[in-house]
């Protein structure tokens, strides 16, 4: 971890480590890291104020040919070295800013994610919002998919599928996790538990700190791997850290990454549950007396993200693949209610610990597919409408809601069961987001106009394998 605050800082961190390599990031809008790099002797501390200029308009929902020119503002705080380079490289995150007048650029993830920390202090509500997202994945051995005019197929394979149980492997040493039992098991059949170790290593080198790791529910190499919360911006940055780091140590293992939400036929797909609480002061917000020891504050959190959960599902759930995994039955939390320890309910309360720090909620509905800056900023948004508003949850269902009669079932609303039905839920419902001018009105419809012609028209016309080469780099 790099002891930068200043640029200054960077540049005496870089002379001290014999940096080669600066690397400049940012996310674009759907939420894949981009960037580009510069030779150690174009590095300046001039470019933390003055930037340097790209082209807007290669970058995903940003900018028109004609006003396509854009500067990046590194991030001093965010310096890092990449474990993952042949020559010493530093790593810089980077907020974008308009070349003529030097103001954040609207579109961009991280400044909607800087904006909603803004507005939540000048709320008076709390200071903090902390998210410990729960990000899970698949590492395969191989992934081949085709859409062309004569043929269109996806085939994934790995050395844990349970559908290799009978193939020639010149031996086949079996141990692989039947469907839905990959859920904890020890070597030989959790075969990458020292893949998953390397990959915390990683990410512990870039200052994350990681709690814990383990294999997941789904055969054929689902894993996850559980960081310690941090306040919105950071933790956004570090979930991109996060995926970079899970991604390029299975390369390296000569196998394949992905954060796709549904990539298996009937069995658990990944999901990304967001723990999330406010403080204020360095006190949490969210303990108290009422229902599983949770304050008002947190119950009226909870209202907000309930009512606005349809509309939050466009950026928490946001492609067309995520509602093969948001049907019943997975583990995924398709039923708008709450409750404690209870993993069918789309808001769990976790009952591990008494301590006032630990009261938190987690919201089980995202998954990894999201841009995290927009996800978190959309989340916080919705939450902090239900204390403003006072919007009370409503009764906990403390049952298996999957196994709700008729009439209960009818008492309790659902996810959308569509990319386009969640976006037109945001078209109906995005009030709460323009508060404070953290979203506008031109990133919402923009976001709107995106999915819909980059991901749901064209899913719709050209189905499954389609979804591979839209999804799998997530």
């Amino acid at each position: 971890m790099t002891p930068c605050t200043t640029p200054s800082d960077v540049m005496r961190f870089i002379k001290e480590k014999g940096i080669a390599i600066v690397d400049f990031r940012f996310i674009d809008f759907p939420g894949l890291w981009q960037h580009f790099s510069v030779p150690i002797g174009d590095m300046s501390e001039d470019i933390f104020k003055e930037g340097l200029g790209f082209d807007g308009s290669s970058i995903r929902g940003w900018q028109a040919i004609n006003e396509s020119d854009m500067l990046v503002i590194p991030d001093p705080k965010s310096a890092q070295i990449d474990p993952f380079a042949v020559h010493p490289t530093l790593v810089l995150i980077c907020d974008i800013v308009e070349p003529i007048t030097h103001q954040a650029y609207t579109r961009d993830p991280r400044n909607i994610a800087k904006k909603t920390e803004a507005y939540l202090k000048s709320t008076g509500i709390a200071d903090t919002v902390y998210f410990g997202p729960e990000a899970e994945f698949f590492v395969f051995n191989s992934v081949r998919y085709e859409n062309e005019a004569n043929i269109s197929y996806a085939e994934i394979d790995s050395i844990e599928g349970h559908w290799n149980t009978g193939r020639d492997e010149g031996p086949n040493l079996g141990h692989k996790p039947r469907y839905k039992e990959g859920y904890f098991p020890v070597a030989p059949l959790d075969t990458q538990q020292d893949l998953r170790s390397e990959m915390i290593l990683h990410m512990e080198a870039v200052g994350m700190h990681v709690e814990r790791h383990h294999h997941e529910v789904a055969t054929a190499g689902q894993n996850e791997i559980d960081i310690r919360f941090d306040s919105l911006v950071n933790m956004a940055d570090m979930l991109c850290w996060y995926k970079y780091i899970v991604k390029n140590t299975a390369r390296k293992y000569k196998m394949t990454a992905t954060f796709m939400p549904k990539p298996l036929y009937q069995d658990n797909g990944s999901g990304m549950h967001c723990h999330q609480s406010l403080w204020k002061g360095g006190k949490p917000l969210f303990a108290g007396d009422g229902y599983a020891g949770l304050s008002e504050m947190a119950l009226y959190y909870t209202g907000g993200l309930l009512k606005h959960a349809p509309a939050l599902c466009a950026f928490i759930s946001p492609t067309v693949n995520s509602y093969k995994r948001l049907v019943p039955g997975y583990e995924a939390p398709v039923n708008l209610a709450y409750s404690s320890r209870n993993r069918s309910a789309a808001v769990r309360i976790p009952m591990y610990s008494a301590s006032p720090k630990a009261k938190r909620l987690e919201f089980r509905c995202p998954d990894p597919s999201c841009n995290p800056y927009l996800a978190f900023a959309a989340m916080t948004m919705a939450g902090l409408d239900g204390i403003q508003n006072k919007i009370h949850p409503g009764k906990p269902w403390d049952k298996n809601i999957y196994e709700l009669n008729e009439a209960e079932k009818a008492q309790v609303p659902s996810v959308p069961g569509s990319l386009d039905a969640a976006l037109e839920a945001l078209e109906r419902d995005s009030e709460f987001l323009l508060k404070g001018g953290v979203f506008t009105r031109d990133v919402i419809d923009t976001w709107v106009s995106y999915k819909r012609e980059k991901e749901v028209d064209v899913v719709r016309t050209r189905p499954h394998p389609m979804e591979f080469e839209l999804y799998y780099e997530v």
